[in-house]
């Protein structure tokens, strides 16, 4: 089922952070107003070139997304509190606004510059009209030292060069910073970057031997080292934060920094034309930074890494379909997952995943806007079935949410057979799915056959239903905040409302009416939010200090203005955020400006120990005393703040939790490849279809019929003792390649050996006895060995050049072989999380 597009209203300004945010390593935010939007409020001029000195003006002092909705929700109601004088005079007085005046630009990215340091970065651009006299457009750079409370134009240090809008502000590790110009390419041989590394304090001209297709990416923990992409295909690389630069190889299509120096990289064979669609291209490792190359495989159509696993996939030839291949071992070793196969009209995604393991959405044949989510075991090989008719949306767009906040849980929509959409939550990583509990302040009508809260994910939000996905923090323990409508499913005609839960999910509450834009501060001792207003201006923000219970609003502007965002510095630990907007001046045209709120002067007190509390995780349901918290094998307790305590975690705040084991129970088991849980016992069965099917191993030489008793541990699962499944586990040892002897063994004797006497039968009889019960101990001796091996750690060790799925008994099948050698870890190729 598609949604209908949500006709707009008149839409101001589109926030855009989220793409940009996730692709910049959440410190980047992006605020886009189109041409068209701002025609709406008085012509628009073109931009002059700017002046070399100009200063902004600072004074001390959403969506946009949202739509013509129909109906509201079931009602609910929560706490509204009113500022007394002296708080609204402490705000006042810490209040910050700043007008960038004579600023029209279409786009404003925000990034922070290094942990703590203060430093924002403000990027405006504009791009000129294609019959403009100007050149492409025009950029101007800001920067402010005190949290973006003030800020200063700095284009100057830059030029007052055009920065290519789509590559923003690079930023590294420490505090190291990247702009691209926008050079036109068929008068300059190369482009051209500046580079800092004092925070942008000072930058460095440097022109480049060739035009980068995409930014520069940055060595996870070198900021010296850089990898680039140019618009031939040539891989570069830079040493010493891009004075130089070295070709390493053409041809390619993408790459990735794997762990340590490692470098992958996907390319065409000599001469191939549209490589990527054919599933022709070549991926290759280098582990010495361009010296030497290693071939990791060929036929990939695409590839790239999450968590700790390298994936990619493999067709042979345009008519097969393509398959996946996974190593967690940087590429020494990889196998062929045990999935579905997907066709060229398909596609995988990964939707998540970590050193343990992976989430994986297979697309079902045709455009039916859904498929099957499995788990992955710890090496990324055994997939099981986790939800069927997960939604993934027209776009390719998933809601699949990660719960930062606690250990687990997992959130995302699944499109029933009735055409319904429908959330449900995972508290043991996929092991199980539920639907959410009905808010505790929210009551249906009788009308209503089911009750139950419906978050709105990436599929709203794309059709500008909700300004805002799901927001998670780890550091603000327990604490999420989704927008969603309350009934037998999720509605598009229903008004959306905001809603809290601060046990990871377990239980929520109605917390705001209609669409907001939210944030997390101090490590969830605060949260603020701003009306989405779809024609309206802004001037006002609600803040809360004790997770949504409660809230206060203050007025932080006498000239509302058309809200554009908001903003605050990454890790949840500020006190202070922004509110981004533009307002019309008097000739007509838009004035970007931007209101600080720095909250620590109305928060003033630090958190003692008094002020905290132990909270056991997990443990909102009733469950036996033993049980209840146990969730993936342990219990965790944690240090989290009371909510009636108003005081500050501070910059220095950090998680503390224990952590004690717990007993093994079924739940802490999942059904292995080729088995289902019984609908009525939950215990596994085997599949009818896969009922004679085989894991082969070849290890150390040889080869193991592994018979799966059908259950395997949830990957991360630390439970011990309680539960064990009965392993009625055959292994039968014979050499690597050699087929088994038909029938039993049986001893050959000579006509010369003959033993006829009663003396010579029993020394016969006792020599027999004891070669047998030496031969009887050396072969338990070895099965115990090798078992040993094949199951450290309750699992074995799979490889690609020796994994099989038997389709009969027959041992005669041609063995599939694979090159195996030096693997990568790498990106997504492509989409960030789509493997088409």
């Amino acid at each position: 089922m598609i949604w209908r597009l949500v006709v707009l209203g008149v839409v101001c300004v589109c926030l855009v952070a989220a793409g940009e945010a996730r692709r910049r390593g959440g410190r980047t935010v992006t605020f886009h107003r189109t041409q068209q939007q701002a025609e709406s409020r008085g012509q628009v001029r073109t931009r002059p070139r700017r002046d070399t000195n100009s200063q902004t003006s600072s004074s001390s002092s959403s969506s946009s997304g949202a739509s013509r909705l129909i109906s509201h929700g079931p009602p609910f109601t929560s706490c509204r509190l009113t500022l007394t004088p002296a708080e609204h005079r402490v705000l006042d007085d810490n209040t910050h606004e700043t007008g960038f005046n004579g600023d029209d630009g279409s786009y404003v990215i925000l990034t922070w510059v290094g942990g703590g340091t203060g430093v924002v970065l403000v990027l405006s651009t504009i791009s000129s009209p294609l019959d403009s006299f100007l050149d492409g457009g025009s950029s101007r750079l800001y920067r402010s030292t005190d949290y973006g409370k003030s800020f200063h134009d700095i284009s100057s240090r830059i030029n007052n060069t055009f920065v290519k809008e789509e590559f923003g502000v690079s930023v590294g590790p420490g505090s190291s910073v990247i702009l691209t110009a926008d050079t036109p390419v068929l008068d300059n041989p190369g482009g051209i970057i500046f580079t800092s590394t004092d925070a942008g304090a000072t930058f460095k001209f440097t022109r480049l031997p060739f035009h980068l297709a995409q930014p520069i990416t940055y060595h996870f923990l070198n900021h010296d080292y850089l990898v680039a992409l140019s618009i031939d295909g040539g891989l570069w690389l830079s040493l010493d934060f891009g004075a130089k630069w070295t070709k390493v190889h053409d041809g390619v299509h993408s790459f990735s920094w794997g762990a340590g120096v490692n470098l992958f990289f996907s390319c065409s064979r000599v001469d191939a034309v549209e490589a990527d669609e054919r599933g022709d291209l070549v991926l290759k490792r280098t582990k010495d930074l361009g010296r030497t190359f290693t071939v990791i495989h060929e036929d990939v159509f695409s590839f790239g890494y999450i968590g700790a696993f390298l994936f990619f996939s493999v067709m042979e030839d345009s008519r097969s379909p393509r398959v996946m291949y996974f190593s967690s071992d940087q590429g020494d070793t990889f196998s062929r997952a045990l999935l579905p196969s997907a066709s060229t009209e398909q596609f995988y995604s990964i939707l998540d995943g970590d050193e343990d393991m992976l989430f994986m959405h297979v697309d079902n044949p045709g455009d039916t806007f859904f498929g099957t989510m499995y788990t992955s075991d710890d090496r990324g090989i055994l997939f099981t079935k986790s939800l069927e008719r997960h939604l993934f949306d027209g776009q390719r767009k998933s809601d699949f949410t990660n719960v930062t906040s606690l250990r687990g849980v997992y959130l995302t929509n699944k499109l029933d057979t009735d055409g319904r959409i429908r959330s449900v939550i995972s508290f043991n990583r996929g092991g199980k799915w539920r639907q959410l509990n009905k808010p505790e302040n929210v009551d249906c009508s009788e009308q209503t056959k089911k009750c139950n809260l419906h978050v709105h994910g990436e599929h709203s939000r794309n059709n500008r239903i909700v300004p805002m996905l799901a927001l998670t923090e780890p550091t603000a323990v327990g604490l999420v905040i989704a927008h969603g409508t309350v009934g037998d499913s999720l509605s598009s005609s229903q008004h959306p409302d905001v809603f809290v839960s601060s046990d990871g999910g377990y239980t929520w509450r109605g917390t705001l009416r209609g669409p907001h834009h939210y944030s997390i501060l101090d490590s969830g001792g605060l949260i603020v939010a701003v009306e989405a207003q779809h024609e309206g201006q802004v001037k006002t923000i609600k803040f809360s200090t004790d997770e949504g219970h409660c809230w206060k609003s203050y007025n932080f502007t006498e000239q509302p203005f058309f809200f554009a965002g908001l903003a605050s510095e990454p890790g949840t630990k500020a006190l202070n955020v922004s509110v981004w907007g533009f307002r019309p001046e008097e000739d007509g045209q838009p004035m970007w400006v931007a209101v600080t709120i720095d909250f620590q002067s109305l928060i003033t007190r630090e958190c003692s120990d008094r002020d905290y509390e132990e909270w056991l995780a997990h443990s909102s349901e009733g469950k036996d005393s033993a049980r209840r918290g146990c969730v993936l094998g342990v219990k965790e307790t944690y240090r989290r703040l009371k909510k009636k305590s108003v005081c500050r975690n501070g910059k220095s705040f950090v998680v503390s939790k224990k952590q004690s084991p717990c007993l093994c129970t079924r739940d802490d088991y999942l059904c292995d490849y080729g088995y289902y849980p019984h609908p009525n016992t939950s215990e596994c069965v085997r599949q009818p279809n896969s009922a004679n099917k085989t894991l082969e191993i070849c290890l150390d030489g040889e080869e193991d019929e592994l018979l799966t008793a059908g259950y395997r541990k949830v990957p991360s699962d630390k439970c011990e003792g309680g539960f064990t499944p009965q392993l009625a586990v055959q292994t039968v040892i014979r050499p690597c390649g050699v087929k088994p002897t038909p029938g039993s063994p049986t001893l050959s004797t000579s006509p010369e050996t003959v033993f006829d006497t009663p003396r010579e039968r029993l020394v016969l009889i006792l020599v027999c006895a004891g070669a047998g019960a030496v031969v009887l101990v050396a072969v338990v001796s070895a099965l115990l060995a090798v078992r040993g091996v094949v199951y450290r750690n309750r699992s074995p060790v799979y490889r690609f050049s020796n994994l099989q799925i038997q389709e009969d008994n027959n041992c005669d099948n041609e063995r599939e072989n694979g090159t195996s050698s030096n693997g990568a870890a790498c990106q997504h190729d492509s989409d960030d999380d789509l493997i088409e």
